[in-house]
């Protein structure tokens, strides 16, 4: 057993256990969705698998770092730009257990946890996730990507 500063004594086991709790307590916390909406605007290209970096509140991008065909993951947001032009936001969180996705590689959003994969436009290119990624608000302003 140890004690703490209060006087109060805790075994290995307990602390493991609560320390087991608090992470899932936290992993749980961390999930979450967003709203139904896309923007366009004119193409740019870029590279293949850029992590774009959130410059302020709201901007989350900038057009010629998403590719066409492919897309980049922005904080909890996935922007994909699936045909020249036209700019998708998306929650970067998995539909099958909340994990956050991690990549998007050869026209898919890959889900480091269980396999998950999604096509550019969100929906489900393999399982086990259940439905397509939800949509998130973004807007083309100039040549950012902010929240919309």
């Amino acid at each position: 057993m140890t004690e703490n500063l209060s006087g109060f004594h805790l075994d290995r086991r307990t602390a493991l256990a609560a320390g087991a709790v608090a992470a899932t307590a936290l992993t749980v916390a961390g999930c979450s969705s967003g709203s139904n909406q896309s923007a366009s605007a004119a193409p740019n290209p870029g590279n293949g698998n850029a992590q774009a970096k959130k410059q302020d509140d709201d901007e989350l991008a900038y057009t010629k770092d998403v590719p066409v065909g492919g897309g980049v993951i922005a904080g909890d947001t996935v922007i994909t730009q699936p045909t020249a032009g036209s700019f998708q936001g998306f929650s970067s969180t998995c539909t099958h257990l909340g994990c956050k996705v991690n990549e998007v590689t050869n026209g898919l959003i890959k889900c480091p946890c269980h396999g998950s994969s999604y096509h550019l436009d969100g929906t489900v290119a393999g399982g086990p996730a259940p439905r397509a990624l939800d949509s998130k608000a973004i807007r083309v302003d100039g040549d950012k990507i902010v929240s919309a």
